[in-house]
């Protein structure tokens, strides 16, 4: 499914604002994440600019994932025993910036950061009941990796961003398929069978 892009990025929101809002106590995240205060998939930039705080959860990168590109066709069993063979998905790897955003409060941005750290080192894979949209219901699985990226890699980012650094992380999220909007193809029966013998002579072979 296309959607693919948007169902994960709202499984990852969704798992972020709820990981904020159940840390409760006097110096929890819980009371901070109300009204406008919440987890956007905006950029830094553009929460910013409406007047919102709490953490950006950016898709700033889509790449294949070249190790997978020569995966066979799926071989599908239809209903009265035919076999039909359905074009592989393009699998795709997904880069998030994590960015907290607390005006005048870093201690707070540091809070929302370790709270989404701990939250991806908990659950490196999230798949079952923890998906959401297009994905809820599915066998899918999502595999959160931190990046380590160098200071001038995360510096390009927030170059195209056109604002100033500021404190940030990056995520990989694979694997995401699209699949295929080929139609499946059925194999052909094999009805009959032509041995042929043959004699080799030199580097010609003669039927």
């Amino acid at each position: 499914m296309y959607t693919v892009l948007a169902a994960a990025s709202e499984t990852l929101r969704t798992l972020l604002i709820d990981s904020m809002r159940a840390d409760i106590g006097p110096s929890g995240l819980a009371t901070f994440f109300t009204g406008t205060t919440t987890v956007s998939l905006e950029t830094p930039r553009e929460m910013v600019d409406a007047g919102r705080q709490g953490l950006s959860a950016w898709l700033y990168r889509v790449v294949r994932d070249d190790s997978r590109l020569n995966d066979p066709p799926v071989r599908r069993v239809l209903p009265g025993g035919d076999v039909e063979f359905v074009p592989p998905p393009l699998p795709l790897r997904l880069h998030y910036l994590l960015t907290p955003l607390a005006t005048g409060s870093p201690d707070r941005e540091q809070r929302i950061l370790g709270r989404a750290l701990q939250l991806f080192h908990t659950f490196p894979i999230v798949s079952g009941a923890m998906l959401r949209a297009e994905l809820a219901g599915t066998n899918a699985e999502l595999h959160v990796h931190l990046e380590s990226l160098a200071l001038d890699e995360m510096s390009r980012v927030w170059e195209a961003l056109e604002g100033s650094y500021q404190l940030s992380v990056s995520y990989e999220v694979t694997l995401a398929n699209i699949q295929s909007a080929a139609d499946g193809y059925r194999p052909g029966l094999v009805e009959s069978v032509y041995p042929q013998t043959a004699l080799i002579v030199g580097e010609e072979t003669v039927l």
